[in-house]
Parts: structure tokens; sequence; C-alpha cells
């Protein structure tokens, strides 16, 4: 008997681990097995051309799904043709909507909204929505137009479907503008992707939608306004976005809280820019008795007939959508206000709401879809310039990160001054070679003072391959004292700046004499025809303007015609005090954004980027956080609604650590910051990006270039194969798209990048409680029939059986125990497996190992600001 014993014990533990194995499998698969045959009645047939996936509902882990929800591949007949489409939500227990990822182009929808409700109007694959949207009461929980970025909402918001109070479909609302896109008889797949998740949400979302019903705008009337006002009667609203929408007429749509007559900004949009959901910029809550106001202004002129509120083209809107949260015990998910409660109040509207935020007329044509603003011409060519000026905000879910394997971080280089890409993405520095610029460079009046050592004798002038750092040309020997700013116009041109000449000069590329220099060489002046150590320069693409920062010891920007004569300029000294617009303490670097014709100063000494009107200098607005410190030294724009800036050393006694900067153009906000893994930032002086997230960082005392790169970026593995790049992400999903290489991007190209391909994955969204009840069954038998073995080997040996196990059940046994006695650690267990992961790591932090200011050192640069102050400028004409 006791030979019995002993030999059966060692095996039960390896068969505990088997069955427990075996249970897991099976809770598993059962709960797919469940969930496709409650899905089964809910798949659809897709088109070909459609690369949704025919079970559009996609696992991302124990508590939350992916549901896709496209149009099935539809080809509408006419020109404002609103076609509606609906899916049933593939759980019955309550669920919460966390993100919404658009999939449409403006080049075939005008827009979509996504309706949740219990009964939509119609059981067909889709309908023309003039049948309606829901029999039942609906509520809009999206709304998307003209390549819109995807809705944030914040942590522990949700929008609540499903389970008793939530609604069971959604219905997705398509609107088709202009159909001559359609020519090639191509079928639609617009859509949008939801993650949902079961786990509970302190705070629920919803939408207020405030509309205007009865606005009549004049033939020819230049200035119409469309006021809603409603009191709020509720609990306490929190709003976090918004969105504006009106058609061609409209000028500015502007939102307000009204509190004890105190109007509070909520947003201002022009509805001919991008019409996502804008972040509310100062946190912005609703009180019981607030007023929620909203002014659409419009404009007749160019119609000869009344234009009234209706779903055409040639009809108007006035929408300003709020989306907000709540405690989910008052949650409230959709409320309108229709009316003008109060018409007095709008008398002491702010100022801003009349004011039109004006945009370029070429971008109205691809802001709208309709089909009269189309007419005559080219799709393809409105399709590039679409691309060209994408929209302000994009998905900012990314992180910047040092690109560690890059070599060109341990170049042999002098000071570096100067970044810029040329129009093949490489990448251009302009260093200093031998020269340095310390306190013997220039006497009191700015004059350089080591013209004996002549010009320098390397070559100043370096392109890289941005991949591998390889040198490919270099230039610009003999040329120059102490170069400083440098900037690449469209033609390839290097525009440079020398602070020891006083001048600015244009080089080719590849030429060896200038094309064009401004000022006189070794004369600083602040005339028209001087400058005082100018920093940097920046050229329009559009009308070939320069604009030139000028710089240590005057406080300007001076714009002049492509062939260098002077048009103006702006700026002054900053006065005693805090900095007022337009001063400037040292114009440092140049971003000239011309999707939105504007061009942006980092303004050094004064810690802050100011932005201002390319046509007249005037202010428009500054960025400022306390994180930039005391000094901004470099600033860059990247089509599609980024800035990129760096910051200088802290003074001694200060916290803000350098490092970089990457902030949302459209709100100034700071979306990432970031700084080295190898070397320490000492004095970042430049900063160039690509619209790709590359960002290359150029230190003057570190004598050093680092390349960094989004981290989303830098996970992906590519794969190339006859002209074809497949990149696998790693996300919670793979998506392979395909995309041709070096070919002009037509129509039919556009089409195709936009197109994803959602790989399927065993669902789960089932109820916890099977899951939970299939879990503990296995492990309730495991813990009994591990206690069996414990007491029949007490029984059999005693209190020291345990020691005289064989040793392989020992093993065995021990991954399943944790360090103490005999606890059972199932983490320890799976933590051993492969696929195991956790999540919520904190990136190590590095910035504590920046090099502080020298406490002796009292002034605030490399030694470029240790002259004094300069004298007073006589005035410019």
């Amino acid at each position: 008997m006791l030979h019995h014993v002993s030999g059966v014990s060692p095996f039960s533990s390896l068969q505990c681990l088997i069955f427990f194995t075996i249970c897991l499998h099976i809770a598993f698969n059962t709960d797919f097995d469940i969930h496709v045959k409650l899905y089964k009645d809910t798949t659809r047939s897709l088109s070909s051309e459609c690369l949704g996936s025919d079970r559009p509902v996609i696992s991302l882990g124990l508590s939350d799904f992916a549901l896709d929800i496209r149009m099935p591949g539809v080809t509408p007949k006419q020109s404002d043709t609103y076609l509606c489409m609906s899916v049933p939500l593939p759980v019955d227990d309550e669920a919460y909507v966390v993100d919404f990822k658009p999939h449409a182009s403006m080049d075939t929808v005008h827009h979509m909204l996504l309706f949740g409700c219990n009964e939509p109007s119609s059981t067909e694959n889709y309908w023309d929505c003039d049948e309606g949207t829901c029999k039942d009461k609906s509520n809009i929980l999206y709304a998307w137009a003209r390549n819109a970025p995807p809705t944030r909402l914040p942590k522990g918001v949700g929008f609540r479907v499903g389970g008793e109070t939530g609604g069971r479909f959604f219905v997705l609302q398509v609107h088709y503008g202009d159909i001559s896109a359609f020519r090639d008889k191509h079928k639609d797949c617009s859509g949008v992707t939801l993650h949902l998740t079961h786990q509970k949400q302190p705070l629920i979302a919803g939408m207020y939608l405030m509309m205007s019903v009865n606005t009549v705008i004049p033939p020819g009337e230049k200035v119409v306004d469309a006021d809603i006002a409603c009191h709020y009667k509720r609990f306490p609203m929190h709003l976090f976005a918004y969105r504006v929408h009106t058609h061609r007429l409209g000028k500015v749509v502007s939102g307000y809280r009204v509190r004890n007559g105190q109007w509070t900004l909520i947003g201002r949009q022009s509805p001919q820019l991008p019409q996502a959901f804008y972040p509310v910029e100062h946190p912005v809550d609703v009180n019981y008795d607030d007023i929620l106001a909203a002014r659409c202004v419009f404009s007749g002129e160019g119609r000869t007939t009344e234009t009234r509120i209706g779903g055409t083209a040639n009809d108007e809107m006035c929408n300003f959508y709020i989306m907000y949260y709540m405690e989910a015990k008052h949650a409230v998910s959709y409320m309108t206000c229709t009316q003008n409660a109060n018409p007095e109040m709008f008398r002491n509207i702010p100022q801003e709401a009349n004011i039109p935020i004006p945009v370029k007329s070429d971008m109205l044509k691809v802001t709208h879809g309709h089909h009269e603003e189309t007419k005559g011409t080219d799709k393809s060519s409105l399709l590039q310039q679409a691309k060209k000026e994408e929209e302000e905000i994009l998905d900012q879910d990314f992180h910047i990160e040092e690109a560690v394997e890059w070599p060109g971080v341990d170049l042999k280089l002098g000071q570096v001054s100067g970044l810029a890409l040329d129009p093949e993405n490489n990448l251009v520095i302009f260093h200093r070679g031998d020269h340095v610029w310390d306190e013997n460079s220039f006497d009191s009046k700015f004059v350089y003072q080591q013209r004996g050592l002549g010009p320098i004798e390397q070559n100043t002038i370096l392109v890289l391959n941005p991949s591998n750092a390889k040198l490919l040309h270099s230039m610009g020997r003999s040329l120059f004292y102490l170069p400083h700013g440098l900037s690449i116009d469209k033609n390839g041109n290097y525009w440079v700046t020398d602070v020891a000449l006083h001048q600015v000069f244009k080089l080719g590329a590849h030429d060896k004499e200038p094309l064009l220099i401004l000022g006189v060489a070794l004369q600083p002046g602040s005339d028209r025809n001087h400058f005082c150590q100018p920093t940097d320069v920046a050229v329009d693409p559009i009308t070939g303007s320069i604009y030139i920062s000028d710089g240590y010891c005057n406080s300007r920007v001076i714009q002049f015609t492509p062939k260098g004569l002077y048009v103006m300029q702006w700026g002054e000294e900053t006065s005693l005090g805090r900095a007022r617009p337009g001063q400037f303490h040292i114009p440092h670097s140049l971003a000239l954004i011309p999707d939105f014709s504007q061009l942006c100063v980092a303004d050094r000494e004064n810690g802050r980027i100011q932005c201002f009107k390319l046509e007249t200098g005037e202010f428009i607005r500054e960025i400022k956080h306390k994180s930039f410190g005391r000094e901004l030294f470099a600033v860059s724009y990247v089509p599609g609604g980024f800035l990129f800036a760096v910051n200088g050393m802290p003074y001694p006694g200060e916290a803000e650590p350098v490092q970089g900067f990457v902030m949302n153009f459209s709100t100034g906000e700071i979306i990432d910051t970031f700084i080295p893994l190898r070397k320490n930032f000492e004095m970042p002086h430049d900063v160039v990006a690509s619209e790709d997230k590359t960002v290359f960082v150029g230190d003057v005392h570190a004598r050093a270039v680092w390349k960094f790169a989004s981290i989303e970026k830098m996970e992906h593995r590519s794969v190339k194969k006859a002209g074809i790049e497949v990149q696998e992400i790693k996300e919670s999903e793979t998506i392979v798209e395909a995309r041709l290489k070096n070919t002009p991007e037509s129509t039919d190209h556009l089409k195709k990048k936009e197109k994803q391909h959602l790989v399927q994955q065993a669902s789960t969204g089932v109820s916890f409680v099977l899951i939970t009840i299939l879990l503990i069954i296995p492990v309730v038998v495991l813990l009994a029939i591990l206690l069996f073995i414990r007491w029949r080997k007490t029984t059999v040996y005693g209190a020291d059986g345990e020691h005289k196990l064989d040793s392989s059940s020992g093993r065995i046994l021990g991954k399943l125990r944790g360090k103490g006695g005999g606890g059972l650690n199932l983490g320890n267990f799976f933590a051993s497996h492969k696929g195991y992961s956790r999540k919520g790591f904190d990136r190590l932090s590095t910035e504590g190992s920046d090099q502080e200011k020298d406490e002796d050192d009292g002034t605030d640069s490399e030694e470029e600001c240790s002259a004094p102050p300069p004298p007073s400028a006589p005035s410019s004409s």
C-alpha cells in the first residue's frame, strides 16, 4: 500500500497541471463558440473591394473588443446622397465605447454620423437615410468630416451602450457629397471602428448639440448671425471636446458658457477648416441654470437667392457639437438646444465671435465635398492639395524616443548651429568647424574681433543619409566665420546666416559661389541694408518671400522679395516687465506655416513662441509653457499640425530640464517631450522634423546631432519586395498596409492607402459570469487535489514527508509555488511562459542626468548672448 501511494503522488501533480491547462483551453474556446453563436446573425457580406472583416468583432483582451462598422460596398447614384446602415451590438451586457477610429476620405465622403438606438429605421443591408435613421430616439455618438482625426475620450470616460439603458444598435449615416469620385464605379466601404470595453466607466460621455433651425441668409448680405442659447437644467457636466459644422457660407462658429453675465469660451473655429472634434483648451464645467450659447457667422455674398437651413449643398447648417462627461449615476447621453432663449444677451457676446477666421480659397474646395464646388476641377489636384494641407489635429497617440541605432550622434563635428531637411529628405547640417563663439568673438559694438583666423577651412555644410548618417555631399569651405541658421527652400537652395559677417546667403546645393547675399560683410547695423547677428531664414514656398530673424542685437523680423528687395519689418525690443506681443529678446529661430499663412518665431530669451500673419506681420498668438523655462531656442513645423521645439538649460535653482517638445499647432498644447538616451543635451540649438515624425536635434555645445523617432514608427518591421512595403505594426491587432513606393499619388492610390485590413481574431464579448465560473472550477479542483496529496503524504511519511518526494515532482510543484513556504503563485507561473506580458511599465527617466548650468555662469546661452545689451538702434524706414 505504501508503495502504491509513493508511486502515484509524483504524477498526480503533473496531471493536475495538465488538467488545469485543459480547463483553461475549454473555457476560452467555449467563450469563443458562444460568441460566434451570438454574433452569427450579425455577419454581413462585404464587397471584395472592402477590407473590413466579415465578422467585424476583434478581440482586444478579456474585457475589450473592437467593432468594425463599414458601408457594405456602396456606389451612390447622385450627389448629396445620404446612406445608412446598422450593426447590432454583439453582446447583451452593458458596454462602453472608449475610442473611435474613422475609415473615410474627403474625396468620397462629406461627413459621417454615428447614432446609437434600439430600433433602426430599416433592416436592409443599407438604405437611403430619407427613410430615417432610427424608429426610436437616437443619440449621436460620433461625427466626422474631411479626414478628421480620431476622437480621443479622456481616461475613465465612455459612451454607454447595451444593457438596460444603452442602445443595442449602431446606425452609420454617410453623406456622399460629390459623386464624381465614383466615375470608376468603385464601391465605398467608409465607416468607423469602435473600441469597446466591459469595464464600468465612472464617467459617462454624451453629446450636446446646439443647432439653428430657422436661420435665413439673404442674398448678398455680408454678415448674418445665427444665435442659439438654452438654459441648462441638469446635473453638472464637464466639457472636453467640440466640433463646428456649416456648409460653404459659414465663416466662424463659437460656443460659450454664460454664468452670471460672464462669457467663457468653449471653442471657436472656422467651419472651413477640418471639421474634427477639437479639445476644449481650458476645462469648462456647466452647472444648473448656466446658459449655453453659440453663434454662427454667415455671409450671403455671391448668392442670388435666400439660403435656408437644410441638408443639401445649396442649404446651410449651423451646428455646434459639445462632447461632455457626467457622473455615471446622473448621466444623460444626448441633449439638444435649438432655440434662442435670450436674444438680448448676444449684445454682450465677445467680439471674437464676430471675427471670421480667414481660410485660403483653394482650401474651401477640399473642405466640403459638394459637387457644385468641384465642377471643372481636376480631382487628383484637389487630393494632392488636400494632402498638403492636412488637418491641424492628427492622431496624437505616439511618443518620441531616440533612435539609438543611428550612428550620426558620434560624428566629429564643430559647434552644430543649424539643421534642415532637403527636398529628398536628406539631413543637412550647418556647423562651425574649428571656430567657436566665445567671449572674445565680438566687441561691445558687435564687430567681429577674430578676422585674423580667416574663414573656416572645413566644409561647414554636410549632407547625410538620414537612415545611416552616411556623408552624401559637403560644401561651404572658406565661406563662413561663425555659421548660425540654416533653412532649405522648395527648390533645394540653402539659406544660411553668419553672425560674424552679419550676412545672409543663398547657396545652390552644388554651386561654389552664393546666388544671393544680403547684408554688408562684417558691418553690423539696423537699417534696411544691414543686419546685426542675424539668426535664421524662412522662405515662403508659395510666394518666394524671404523672412529673416535679426537677431542678437536687433529685435525684428524683416521681409524681402525673392530677389532680395526690402518689403517690411516688425518687432521691437522687450520692455521692462512682461514681454508684450511683437516684442523680442533674441528672435532665434523661424518656422513658416504655409498652410495657414503664419510665421512662428522662437523668442529665445522670453521663453516663448510668437506667431504672426505672413502678409502683414500682425501678431496672432503666443505659445508659452512653464516647462519651456526661460529660454526657447528653436521651433520647427511639420505639415499635419505639429510643432517641435527645444529649450535651454535651466538657471541655477530652476527645475525645468532641457528637452524637446512636441506640440499641437492648433491649440499650442504639449503632446510629448523627449530627451536623448545617449549623451545629454547641453545646449540644443536647432530642431527639424519630417512628416513621419522623425526628429533631428543639433547641439552647439555637445557638438552632436541626435535622431529621434516615434515609438509607433520604431516598433514596426518593414519587409520590402517588388517595390511594395508591408508593415506589421505591433499593436493588439495586425494591420497590413500596401503602399506603392516612389509613384505619383493618383486618386486610386490614395484610396488604397486609406484601406486597412484587420486580421480576424477570436472575439470575447461574452458575459464574464460564465468565464469566471469556468476559470474557478479547475482552480478549485487543483487545490483540492494538492490538499489531498499533502494529506496523504503527511499520513504516510509524517512531518518530513515533503522532503522525500521524487525530485521531478518537486520541480513541477516548484513552478507553481511562490517564494513563500507553500503558496500557489499563478502570477509567477504565467510570467515564466511566453506570451505573458505586464502592461504599464513607466519609461525610465534620464532627465536627472542632464548637466545643470554653471552656478557662476551669469549668461544664458553659448557665448552668443554674452555681449552687453545693444545700444538703442536708429529707427528704420
